[in-house]
């Protein structure tokens, strides 16, 4: 299997290789060359199995001869040994046909734990066998960086710095879960700006060439080709124990980056029967209103109670249009340099039919989806985050044939946003056990300006005594 840049300009790499590396030289995402597929009895013998080895047969057609397959499985196993639940992405039914994956089992809370722990543990065996060592660099709207941090806390061949925005918007445990850890690997930046300047400030560093090269710079955004691969596993996890492949499966997915929503694209591509893929937006809506009306256009960024999902740039968006102008990575590179240069690009419209044809989409402002929390624990005694709610909220909207089952994909615990969840129903939900003392650790941050200067020397400076 090789991996080819969404701008076309980038050599070819392993899998092994598109990881380590994150970002094409050419600023493009990798995706695989082809998509491999899985015959309907293979997705139905995925039923009964167990998540660890679901996921080693899901991912094995994409990871080549980079880990073999009893290292891969340990990988794997070691990856999830920390889920708070036996299942790691459980479902919950709340409705006729209406399910909640639950993604947020996981050490940090988050659906993004699914996916970094298993990277973190890749990163150490490839990395380790090479006698390499790297820093990783990520950009985080909130869970991102948490879970990256809780994956590579002291590991011996990654130092890890993550930005993310200076003030209130990302949520106390958030920020407290980058800051308390006291692993001397681990660097939480509080960056004077929001998420798409902290996102713009990452891709900066990606494309200066000899900065990349002097820290071993790699990445484990979702523009890591790995993170969208791990993601994949529990669309088909959650489908086959609702019948998939003998029936079709729709899922809403809460998402801002695209990431989430993209690797359901891949399971439909590699043969999982997906209905419908809807995108769920809060009221920084780009997505939505580019699938309504062919233009992508940025319009700044409104502070909300899902704040994970406060975006403009979606990274991952760039896969989606890779497939949909027919992998011209001349045509992708056009659109991604007039949104540098003019903030909007328009869609052909032959790309914008393909686009409705995979993936529906809608939004759901803050008394929605402050009412959707009410409601589902009104109903069902249930208690979501606001993520989770916009994500309700838009499945209802979007809702044709109760004949097919909904599963909307639960991407937090609700604790990791008190306030919100308090306010919309009353119900003050509490951090877990092990999270108890959350509030009590100690913080470690260090405040930066918006200026990529100061972001690339505080990363010089603290990985010098490895170089």
């Amino acid at each position: 299997m090789k991996y080819v840049s969404t701008r076309g300009a980038a050599p070819e790499l392993s899998f092994e290789e598109a990881m380590l590396t994150g970002l094409a030289r050419d600023g493009g995402l990798y995706v695989p060359e082809t998509w491999p597929e899985l015959s309907k009895a293979e997705i139905a013998g995925l039923a009964g199995l167990r998540y660890e080895d679901a996921a080693f047969r899901i991912m094995k057609p994409f990871i080549g001869d980079t880990f073999g397959d009893d290292e891969f499985q340990d990988i794997i196993d070691r990856a999830y040994a920390g889920f708070g639940h036996e299942a790691k992405c459980p479902i919950t039914q709340i409705g006729e046909n209406d399910f909640l994956l639950e993604l947020f089992h996981g050490p940090t809370l988050a659906f993004k734990d699914v996916a970094m722990q298993l990277i973190g543990q890749m990163f150490e065996a490839a990395l380790k066998r090479r006698g390499e060592r790297v820093t990783i660099v990520g950009a985080t709207s909130g869970d991102t960086g948490s879970a990256a941090i809780e994956a590579f806390r002291g590991l011996d061949a990654v130092d890890v710095f993550i930005m993310f925005p200076d003030g209130n918007r990302v949520s106390e445990v958030q920020r407290r879960q980058m800051t308390t850890p006291v692993e001397e690997n681990v660097h939480a930046l509080a960056v004077d700006g929001d998420f798409d300047e902290c996102q713009a400030r990452l891709k900066d560093m990606f494309n200066d060439f000899a900065f990349r090269d002097t820290v071993k710079l790699a990445g484990v955004n979702s523009i890591n080709w790995a993170r969208v691969l791990a993601q994949v596993v529990y669309y088909f996890t959650s489908a086959v124990s609702l019948g998939a492949p003998h029936r079709k499966v729709s899922f809403t997915v809460p998402t801002g980056n695209f990431g989430d929503i993209f690797a359901g694209y891949v399971a439909r591509r590699m043969g999982l029967p997906v209905d419908r893929l809807i995108i769920a937006t809060n009221q920084n809506n780009i997505l939505h209103r580019t699938l309504e009306t062919g233009s992508y256009t940025k319009a700044g960024v409104t502070p909300s109670i899902s704040p994970s999902m406060d975006i403009q740039v979606s990274s991952n968006f760039e896969r989606a249009l890779f497939d949909v102008y027919d992998r011209e990575g001349d045509a992708v590179a056009q659109l991604m340099d007039e949104l540098q240069g003019q903030g909007a690009f328009t869609l052909s419209q032959g790309a914008l039919q393909r686009l409705r044809m995979e993936f529906d989409s809608g939004d759901c402002s803050e008394d929605e989806t402050s009412a959707a929390i009410a409601t589902l624990y009104r109903m069902t005694g249930e208690v979501v985050c606001p993520h989770t709610a916009v994500g309700i909220k838009v499945a209802a909207d979007k809702r044709i044939s109760g004949r097919v089952p909904m599963i909307t994909l639960a991407t937090a615990h609700p604790a990791k946003f008190p306030d919100a969840v308090e306010a919309a129903c009353g119900l003050r939900p509490g951090l877990p056990a092990r999270m108890a003392d959350l509030f009590e650790r100690p913080e470690r941050l260090t405040h930066v300006v918006n200026d990529l200067v100061a972001i690339k020397d505080i990363i010089l400076q603290r990985t010098a005594h490895e170089r």
